[in-house]
């Protein structure tokens, strides 16, 4: 997507927006949101794909990895492109994303629950850092911190393991998704130590303290060489997203309507890409009421003034990619189509 003078194509990146199929017909009837039927509806594309299950990553973040030129065979390479979003440069070598993650032990399995209920704040994530971080150092692997939710490391031998996406894994039996490939087994011993040593630490004694899950192990992902960097394209907003989408971001859209408000005019007229994450904890932990509400919320402070400034002209095209586990959705409407008035409005395609 070329710099465009003017008026802007925007890309909508809706991570979870797609409910699961078994529910998809009760969710859809529940939800009141006639501008997203609509940007759905009147089209000048649309198509359904189906993930690439050989890769240990979710429909949208393969999309949005591929649209960054942040993909090595398919897979998310987005540590190196991350680190300098938190002003770290990469220097040389393999580096990986390290996210401090709490995993259970279900009745047959081990579960890793959602990184967004962690509530791990500066200080304490600070604390645990620093207290692992010899352990990675004697490993040989340098280990740098981004923010709480976010450290990276270096470790260039293992440039070829195959890991998983922490959403891709969260909830699901990790038995099937921890990483693979030769240096498995190193990883596997670097989990233990740091697990032991995280057990009775006093940031994990202050958080059971609190009711907060401990802070137990970590996940690894994301590999990148240092080299690594973002295509030149569209400018990338976030909006409620993932620590790795802030960290890659131009721009936080911390206000929906104003952002929208924003497109073409006051700087805001390049092509734009923005994430929202708003319905991925709800529909990760099933909370299918909070899913709705969540949507509906979106309907009022995005969906409508998107397709306001659509109609008015002051954006050339909207495209919507809006995903579940095992498959993504994405179309493309512009004003014109949105004159097709014999096509009626639907929410159908979310189906």
């Amino acid at each position: 997507m070329p710099y465009n003078h003017g008026m802007a194509h925007i890309t909508l990146v809706l991570p979870f927006a797609l409910p699961i199929p078994e529910f998809a017909p009760d969710l859809v009837r529940a939800l009141d949101a006639p501008a997203l039927g609509a940007l759905l509806s009147r089209t000048n594309s649309y198509a359904r794909v189906a993930a690439d299950d050989s890769v240990r990553a979710l429909p949208h973040e393969q999309w949005l990895a591929r649209a960054l030129g942040l993909a090595d065979n398919r897979r998310p390479a987005l540590a190196a492109a991350a680190m300098r979003g938190r002003g770290i440069e990469p220097g040389g070598g393999t580096w990986f994303i390290v996210n401090p993650a709490h995993i259970e032990i279900a009745r047959t399995h081990l579960l890793m629950a959602d990184l967004r209920t962690l509530r791990l704040g500066e200080p304490d994530s600070r604390a645990l850092f620093e207290s692992a971080r010899p352990f990675f150092e004697e490993a040989g692997h340098d280990l740098a911190y981004g923010d709480a939710q976010t450290w990276f490391m270096r470790a260039d031998d293992w440039a070829g393991l195959d890991t998983a996406t922490p959403d891709a894994a969260v909830g699901m039996d990790l038995t099937d998704w921890m990483p693979l490939g030769a240096h498995a087994a190193a990883f596997r011993r670097l989990q233990n130590e740091v697990q032991i040593l995280w057990h009775s630490h006093p940031v994990n004694a202050g958080r059971e303290a609190r009711r907060l899950p401990p802070v137990n192990a970590f996940w690894l992902w994301g590999a990148a060489g240092a080299a690594r960097t973002r295509a030149p394209g569209p400018l990338l907003a976030a909006f409620d997203a993932a620590p790795w989408v802030d960290a890659l971001a131009d721009t936080q859209a911390s206000d929906l309507p104003a952002f929208v408000d924003g497109l073409g005019k006051n700087g805001l007229d390049k092509d734009t890409i923005l994430v929202c994450g708003s319905a991925a904890a709800p529909a990760i932990g099933a909370d299918w009421g909070g899913w709705i509400a969540q949507m509906g919320q979106l309907e009022a402070a995005l969906f409508a003034p998107i397709l306001e400034a659509l109609t008015q002209g002051r954006v050339r095209t909207v495209s919507l990619v809006l995903s579940h586990r095992d498959a993504h959705a994405a179309c493309t409407t512009n004003a014109l189509a949105q004159r097709k008035f014999w096509r009626r409005p639907t929410l159908d395609r979310l189906l």
